[in-house]
């Protein structure tokens, strides 16, 4: 099965002449992730120890592209966060005692 078919003489499928892929023709590597799986990797990537290593499993694995994207993508966000909260923690000091550290 071709993917992406060569336009030459023959005539392509009905699906392909409209520009959809149909879901079978996809490869595993490239399924899109359900909303429900969205979900459901935020719930395991908030379990403290269990979800950091499944987050950098996933984010280091290539068995589905969108997937791994999503946990590099909440790894960023997780430590950006992480960045922000020790910087206050830092700076806190400063502000609650009149400039005196």
């Amino acid at each position: 099965m071709e993917y992406y078919p060569n336009q030459g003489d023959r005539q392509l499928p009905p699906y392909y002449q409209s520009g959809e892929v149909p879901p079978e023709a996809i490869p595993p590597q490239y399924k899109p992730l359900s909303p429900w799986a969205y979900l459901g990797y935020q719930i395991l990537f908030t379990i403290p120890l269990v979800g950091l290593i499944a987050l950098i499993i996933f984010a280091l694995n290539n068995d589905n592209v969108n997937r791994r994207n999503f946990a590099r993508s909440y790894f960023c966000v997780l430590v950006i966060a992480i960045v922000i909260f020790v910087s206050i923690l830092i700076l806190s000091p400063a502000f609650t005692s009149g400039g005196r550290a």
